[in-house]
């Protein structure tokens, strides 16, 4: 049975892209700044080939002497953003002409009107906002009034937070879908999210582990559509069932962090199936990419680099594990708290994998494709394998 398993390492880029600075990013390198952390070590990585990706700059002694085992390449993202949705997409063929639609003033009047009349609910806020803050801010308002925190980001997000005890998890979904159904067309977000928060009135708020984000459909065939359609299996961890909005995809699993996600994988490896077991692991965006921690994402990355021997080791004869990104955050980048837009890298190893250097590549999409050939199947996009 042919298995892949595409491990996303959500938001580690490699270098700024040439056009970075027209997205606000200037000497942006997401690997660059944390391989400056006492607690970064990557050497598995290495060894597959991290430290030979074209361009690739770090502070640490990380330099591998010996010939790397896997075959490694720089993405470029070719569509126009730097967000999980459109990067993910793009791993999986869709191309993004245009970037979807951002809220710095807060939401329009007629999005909100309608999101008032179908919940039955006020709305608090309605401003760019980071998620910890808001609740601290608006908590009391919220808990007093039962109005909903309604916040955005630079990212294309429609946040919505309430407290459990005034709001159900289960209500604050229902709420999110009926978000979902107005934001279409001109005001399409790429992700509704619910933020579900507890604690007592007055603060400490905490934001909980109940998060559920609702995506926008695809705009177009994926690889996800092309396996599932051929029969195989295409197995989601993490956040991926709701960045593709569920379409292609026959079984998923949540999880509640990077630890839970790679044991997670491991267990998909012990699994017979034959397809795709496609993996998020969120840690280094969430809580310290956006954070600008630089120190809690070198070590979230060491964690995963301490892991993998109990990946490569559950590896069967014919599987071929791919690690990539979606987009860049910075932690040492102070402008803004936002994604920042490089180049991803790309590692790919198994028993039929020729290890070197597979260059930059014009698309993330190649990596989609990669997966396709590998099953005989035909991409349904403009992009090229990997695979000699």
């Amino acid at each position: 049975m042919k298995r892949v398993f595409l491990i996303v390492l959500d938001s580690f880029g490699i270098g700024g892209m040439e056009d970075a600075a027209s997205y606000g990013d200037v000497n942006v390198n997401t690997l660059r700044t944390v391989s400056s952390s006492p607690h970064f070590h990557m050497p598995h990585m290495g060894r597959l080939g991290l430290f030979r990706i074209d361009g690739v700059e770090t502070a640490a002694a990380e330099a591998e002497e010996e010939a790397p085992i896997g075959a490694y390449a720089r993405m470029t993202e070719a569509s126009k953003g730097k967000d999980t949705t459109i990067g993910h997409w793009e791993i999986a063929g869709v191309c993004s002409p245009k970037p979807l639609p951002t809220y710095p003033e807060g939401f329009p009047k007629e999005v909100l009107d309608a999101f008032r009349a179908e919940t039955g609910r006020g709305v608090l806020c309605n401003l760019p906002y980071s998620g910890t803050a808001v609740i601290q801010e608006y908590g009391n308002a919220h808990m007093d009034s039962g109005d909903l925190i309604v916040y955005t980001s630079a990212d294309s997000v429609f946040q919505i937070a309430a407290h459990e005890d005034v709001v159900s998890p289960e209500q604050l979904y229902e709420y999110c879908r009926m978000a979902r159904e107005i934001l279409q067309g001109e005001h399409g977000v790429g992700r509704v999210i619910a933020r579900p928060f507890t604690g007592p009135y007055g603060g400490p708020y905490t934001r909980t582990v109940r998060r559920h984000d609702f995506s926008i459909l695809p705009p177009a065939v994926t690889m996800l559509d092309q396996l599932s359609e051929q029969g195989r299996t295409v197995a989601a961890v993490g956040k991926i069932q709701d960045i593709f909005a569920g379409k292609g995809i026959t079984e998923a699993v949540y999880t509640g962090g990077n630890e839970e996600g790679i044991e997670r994988t491991l267990e998909y490896l012990d699994k017979d199936f034959e397809g795709l077991c496609f993996v998020n692991l969120v840690d280094y965006d969430m809580l310290y990419g956006h954070r600008r921690d630089v120190d809690g994402y070198a070590k979230a990355l060491s964690y995963f680099d301490e892991r993998l021997p109990e990946l490569l080791g559950k590896m069967r004869e014919e599987d071929i594990l791919m690690i990539t990104a979606d987009h860049g955050c910075d932690p040492g980048y102070k402008a803004t708290t936002d994604h920042t837009r490089e180049y991803t890298p790309f590692l790919m190893y198994g028993r039929t994998v020729t290890p070197g250097n597979l260059g930059t590549r014009k698309t993330f999409a190649d990596i989609g494709a990669t997966v396709l050939q590998y099953f005989g199947i035909k991409p349904a996009f403009a992009a090229e394998g990997m695979l000699k």
